[in-house]
This record gives structure tokens, sequence and C-alpha cells, in this order.
């Protein structure tokens, strides 16, 4: 549905985006991760056709943005960044005014989007007495009217309390399960993306450090939190059962390693073991991973 072709911009001579590719298939949710000023938003920016790029291109449903961008936009449902709105008129009226702006207003399609982003009982107050997530839900009825095939949406859940940001992830997540929806979101919430995402993106400093499934990451082999005394020891027990360091005192070890044979060992060559936990690689261990990486 979404194909991203090696994008690269530069801002005040800086590189922004270094070729940045991946692809998004039909009816799947895909989260570009990172820290605030990565390039997530750049690259939301420029599928929008908002932000030039140096260079690259970007295809939706098969049609080029940079060449056909009224054709290929009209599939697309957007947030980016701070959704604005007129704060004097109410929020239906907000919808009739932006939606006319790129399209006809159809009332019956607008009162079903209310309802749908439960916000029919304030639809008609103004805008400026909405709390941050009511102007969230209709930033997002207006990204639906539409109808798009493609959700793009820059940090949702951003200033969100944890109420609000359950709400928005049952919505997205629902839109996916009953219309098939594809969605593209950016976020810094790890747990976010973890919960909601088929597949994910992390870009540091403008670049794509890793790309994959998210049950990719979950890594199945015996991991443990072991904490003992002499690290020399630790090291050389670990080295012996083949074990990975994920972490400062985090190992993982191959498919059928018996942890008690770990600790078992560790006493007999006269550490102290004062931790044995239990841990699985995670989406944030990934994270940190590659974000902590030196760039080239």
């Amino acid at each position: 549905m979404l194909k991203v072709q090696n994008l690269t911009k530069k801002f005040a001579g800086k590189d922004a985006l270094s070729g940045i590719s991946f692809e998004v298939d039909r009816g799947k949710i895909y989260g570009l991760l990172g820290h605030n000023g990565a390039g997530k938003s750049t690259t939301l920016g420029i599928i929008l056709s908002m932000v030039a790029a140096g260079s690259g291109e970007v295809f939706i449903d098969g049609i080029s943005v940079r060449k056909k961008p009224q054709e290929a936009l009209c599939k697309v449902g957007s947030i980016f960044e701070a959704p604005a709105f007129y704060d004097y008129m109410s929020g239906w009226d907000n919808l009739k005014v932006l939606v006319g702006l790129s399209g006809r207003f159809d009332k019956a399609a607008a009162t079903e989007v209310v309802e749908r982003v439960d916000l029919t009982d304030r639809i008609h107050s103004k805008v400026g007495a909405y709390s941050h997530g009511m102007r969230q839900r209709l930033a997002l009825a207006q990204a639906l009217l539409p109808e798009p095939e493609i959700l793009l949406l820059d940090e949702p859940t951003d200033g969100l309390d944890p109420e609000g940001i359950k709400w928005f992830r049952d919505f997205i997540l629902g839109l996916r399960e009953e219309r098939g929806m594809t969605v593209l979101f950016n976020s810094h919430l790890l747990s976010e993306v973890e919960q909601m995402c088929d597949r994910v993106a992390i870009i540091r400093a403008g670049e794509l450090v890793y790309e994959g499934a998210v049950d990719e990451l979950r890594d199945d082999r015996p991991g443990v939190k072991l904490e003992a005394k002499p690290p020399e020891i630790l090291g050389s027990v670990a080295e012996d059962f083949r074990g990975e360091r994920m972490g400062e005192d985090r190992w993982v070890f191959p498919e059928g390693t018996e942890i008690p044979d770990v600790v078992r060992s560790l006493i007999e060559r006269g550490a102290e073991v004062s931790e044995v936990t239990p841990v699985r690689r995670s989406l944030e261990d990934v994270y940190l991973e590659h974000s902590s990486l030196s760039k080239p």
C-alpha cells in the first residue's frame, strides 16, 4: 500500500534523512520509532507532499506522490503535527469547513464518523472548550471522513492520558479489524508500538537502523538477569554456556540451556550469585541497542 524509496533530506546543510526505505503492506499497522529529531515527522511530511525530499520517491498504492500527488494522496487520511482548528467554531462546523476544502461534506458520513470517535455529545460545542483528547478525536474524525485507504498519524497519542492512549489503541486496532485499514504512525512510546504494530522501523539521526516484524523481536531463547561477583567468573561461565550479553547484567543462552546448570557452575567456581531473574528481549531492548550505536 505504501512504498518509500531512498528518501534523503537536508536542513541547513545537515542530513535529516539518509536513504530511508521501507514498505507497508495493505491492512497492516506499521510504526516508525525514534527519538525527537530522528526524522520521523520529516518522513511523514515527505509522504504527504508537505516537505520536499532531496531525493527518493514515495508510492501510495503504486501511484507516485511526486508525479501524481493529488491522485496518490486522495487515498490518504492524516494527522500531521498538532491538529489546528478554529476554536471559536463548533467541532461540527470545523469538520464542514476543513473537509469542504478538499471535497464535498457528507452529513450522513460525518454523523457516523463523529459517533465512531465518541464525540456525538460534544460535536456542537466550541472547539476552544475541548480537551486535548477531544481535539485528537476530532482530528481523527477529519482524517477518516474522506474514507481513506491508509492513515498516516504523527505522534497521535502524544499528551494523552493513559485512558486516552488505550482508547486510541483500541480504535486503531478496530479499524484494521473491521475495515482492513492500513496505518503508518510514528511514536516514541515503545509500549504502544509493541502492542499495536505488525512491523516497526527504528530511525536514528535520519538513518533506518532496524526494520522488521514486531513478533521477530521476541527472542524465545532463555534469557536471564544474572548478578554475580566477581564479574570475571560470570563472564567465563556465560562464555562456556555460549551466552550472549543483552545488557550490563542480562544474558541470553542457546535454546535448551538449563539456567540452573549455569547458576550451579557459577557457585562451583566460587562466584557469589545475588540475582537470577528470567527476562525476554523486548522492543525496548532492540530500540536501545540500535539507538545507542555510534554513527559511522
